[in-house]
């Protein structure tokens, strides 16, 4: 866990007050100790997530938003599904992954 300046300071180019902004919006959700943020893992990758996509895909802050509930949508679908595969590789006989794999593979659309 780090604090604010630290955050700044290993992400080149970012201003305190667009960080701040982003936490005011809920964008990033670093814990609050003793009145002072500090980040973790996820809030570190949510920050360079939100810089790329306004800097380098330049969406601009209203349609933010809707991009980053879309894909935390993603992200959570995706937890589901590595769930779902565990689970079945944990349960199921080799047999029916072997089938279920063939049957996945018949499905999975065509680039």
């Amino acid at each position: 866990m780090i604090g604010i300046d630290l955050v700044i300071t290993q992400n080149a180019g970012l201003r305190k007050q667009d960080l701040e902004r982003w936490i005011l919006n809920e964008w990033v959700r670093p814990e609050r100790n003793s009145g002072a943020f500090t980040f973790g893992e996820i809030d570190i990758a949510r920050v360079k997530l939100l810089r790329q996509l306004s800097e380098e895909m330049d969406i601009n802050e209203e349609a933010l938003p809707v991009v980053l509930s879309l894909l935390d949508q993603i992200y959570d679908l995706r937890r589901h599904m590595l769930a779902l595969g565990e689970a079945i590789t944990d349960i199921a006989p080799e047999h029916f992954r072997h089938d279920l794999l063939a049957q996945l593979a018949k499905r999975a659309p065509r680039p």
